[in-house]
């Protein structure tokens, strides 16, 4: 019949999409209703009977007879001659129903009401999809990868949901190619122009709280508590756990044994080192282990400012700071103190800031990026050292020595 090609269409998104069957009648009396009140301006007296599963419908309108020459709503009224020809026994008074054949709509409406159709599908597929993701956001979830682009990777899950991994949210180390399975954090989904826009992250602090949640048994049960996770992607962790049960060692069971429990967490985040310590409400206790491997001297604690004055030993200083600062700035970001960290019998040194009148401020905060933040903890590193940590030129380096030097000789 000739709404084949309508229901051809129906049909190729009911197989595919799983629509249910009264959503579908509904998607297809309303496309089908629009068609009807642009063709004959009002729909109020029409049938629709819809059979999705043999894949066919019929549209019935529903007309008044009236004495011929008194039709004055042709929509609604039908001449006594006209009923006739459809049954010779109507009489002036009694309902008419004929059936409306797709032809009788124009070739141009059919195609309008295919796409009609089509985009009605869509807009139905696309809030379902959105709804489905919604409920995932902050879960891992796995799609493969289907297109590499410069700022992106597009990934498409089994039902062929695009998702997007931007490049501010992989792990710098990652590199993935067409085909590879990728795990991340669903971190949003929105919907743009009816289509949902779902972005993936691997680079949260999320991701790794779920990883320890799916890897580690004891996480998954709640025996172990993940009290909070604090991550430079790709370079450096820190995660505090905790555990309401005695028995538990809360890092030991994290690690496992020789570290083979969090070894794949480990490997998934691109080598990240990861320091799984013991939470604690103990904050002088806390700042202590989140300086690991650094062994602290004493702190001096300032609660109302939330800042921690840490003295270590000399050669303590390089391990609590940590490669590139990762590691002092890690600790802050886990206890939510400020770390200032002191040499014993360094009561004579003097804070970088005070040198302001001869150093540049963004010189002086390249350093404190590093965790030195005071002229004998610059002093103690030799020149390619400072060069190498920093971000800064041989000369510039040289030429702060220079002057830090001075105070010290005068």
């Amino acid at each position: 019949m000739e709404n084949l090609a309508l229901i051809d269409s129906f049909s190729e998104f009911k197989d595919d999409k799983l629509i249910d069957r009264v959503t579908l009648m509904a998607i297809l009396e309303d496309v089908f209703r629009s068609a009807l009140k642009k063709k004959y301006g009002d729909d109020d007296n029409f049938d629709i009977i819809i059979n999705p599963d043999k894949g066919d419908l019929e549209i019935w309108r529903n007309r008044i007879v009236v004495a011929d020459g008194k039709v004055e709503e042709p929509n609604q009224e039908i001449s006594l001659s006209d009923a006739q020809k459809i049954e010779p026994d109507f009489e002036v008074g009694e309902d008419v129903s004929e059936e409306v054949k797709l032809e009788q709509l124009g070739r141009r409406s059919i195609l309008a009401l295919r796409q009609n159709l089509i985009s009605k599908i869509h807009e139905h597929d696309n809030t379902n999809v959105y709804k489905q993701f919604k409920e995932l956001v902050g879960e891992i979830y796995t799609a493969e990868v289907h297109h590499i682009r410069h700022r992106a990777i597009i990934l498409l899950d089994d039902d062929g949901n695009e998702i997007i991994l931007p490049k501010d949210k992989q792990i710098p180390s990652d590199f993935f190619r067409k085909g590879d399975n990728v795990r991340g954090i669903i971190e949003s989904v929105d919907l743009k122009g009816n289509k949902p826009t779902i972005i993936m992250s691997r680079a949260t602090p999320l991701f790794l709280e779920k990883l320890f949640e799916q890897e580690i048994p004891e996480v998954f049960d709640g025996l172990i508590t993940v009290k909070k996770v604090v991550r430079i992607p790709g370079e450096k962790a820190k995660v505090a756990v905790d555990s309401y049960d005695d028995r538990i060692d809360p890092v030991g069971a994290c690690v496992g044994m020789k570290g083979s429990r969090i070894h794949g967490i480990v490997r998934e985040l691109g080598n990240e080192n990861i320091d799984v310590i013991n939470f604690t409400n103990n904050i002088q206790l806390f700042i202590t282990r989140a300086l690991s491997p650094a062994r602290i001297t004493s702190i001096k604690l300032d609660e109302e400012n939330k800042r921690a004055e840490v003295i270590l030993k000399p050669e303590e200083v390089s391990k609590a700071i940590g490669r590139g600062g990762h590691n002092i700035r890690l600790a802050g970001y886990l206890t939510g103190y400020e770390i200032d960290v002191l040499r014993e019998g360094a009561e004579e040194d003097v804070e970088l800031s005070e040198f302001s009148d001869e150093i540049e401020d963004w010189i002086i905060k390249e350093f404190e990026k590093i965790g030195l933040d005071t002229a004998k903890s610059v002093l103690e590193y030799d020149l390619k050292d400072l060069v190498k940590r920093t971000d800064l030129e041989e000369e510039t380096i040289q030429s702060v020595i220079n002057i830090l030097k001075e105070e010290f000789e005068e």
